[in-house]
């Protein structure tokens, strides 16, 4: 069974999709944030339907593990992990970071060996959630919570073009030394997801069930601290 149903409630937007043999099928968008659990059921409802499928069909439940918003991240988990269960279906994470990289890799024609992508997600104040990948999508710079500074990523950027994206990078580039920096307007890709997802469905890198938890990178507090 190649269906797989995708979550993705990490940033803004909430994303329903659904992928056969990793091409994306179909999706259900919703954009306001803080409606994202009650449309979870509802669209998931809609896209089996649409597809002529019912959920014990699906081979897999993926879901982006973050990092991200915090309330966001624990709705999509909640609602994977729950369908899993459930329906005794495998879980896949899918990292935030890395699929913003990859839908760059996929939008940028230019792109070479000897470039960067660097996603960046907004952590607040002069904070992201950031990564750097390379060409291949190998990791330089291993995700991180970073506080924001003329100096941040200056080694990388002497030698190296690097390309920034995300709701993150707008905050970067107000600050940045301009050079060997290029600003990309690109979001998270079902299209690109589902072959992400796919790769893992079919080597069998699946995630426990018991241990899988949000990636937060840093944490959480819901009142000041003193």
């Amino acid at each position: 069974m190649s269906w797989i149903l995708q979550i993705d409630t990490a940033l803004e937007n909430a994303i329903v999709s659904l992928s056969f043999k990793g091409k994306m099928i179909g999706e259900k968008i919703n954009f306001l944030q803080k409606d994202h659990a009650s449309f979870l059921q509802p669209a998931i409802a809609l896209l089996v339907n649409e597809a002529n499928i019912t959920l014990a069909q699906i081979g897999a439940v993926a879901v982006v593990e973050g990092p991200g918003s915090y309330t966001g991240l624990r709705v999509g988990m909640a609602s994977a992990k729950g369908l899993c269960y459930a329906l005794n279906k495998p879980l896949i994470t899918i990292s935030s970071l890395k699929l913003l990289a990859a839908s760059a890799k996929f939008h940028i024609k230019d792109l070479n060996a000897d470039q960067l992508i660097c996603p960046m997600i907004d952590a607040r104040r002069m904070e992201v959630f950031s990564a750097v990948y390379d060409a291949n999508l190998n990791i330089l710079l291993p995700p991180c919570a970073m506080e924001l500074d003329k100096f941040s990523l200056v080694n990388l950027m002497l030698n190296k073009k690097i390309y920034f994206l995300g709701n993150g990078s707008a905050k970067w580039a107000t600050i940045c030394d301009k050079i060997n920096a290029e600003f990309v307007e690109i979001k998270c890709n079902s299209l690109i997801m589902s072959k992400l997802v796919y790769q893992k469905f079919s080597s069998n890198l699946y995630s426990s069930l018991a241990y899988s938890e949000p990636v937060y990178l840093k944490d959480f507090f819901s009142t000041s601290k003193h």
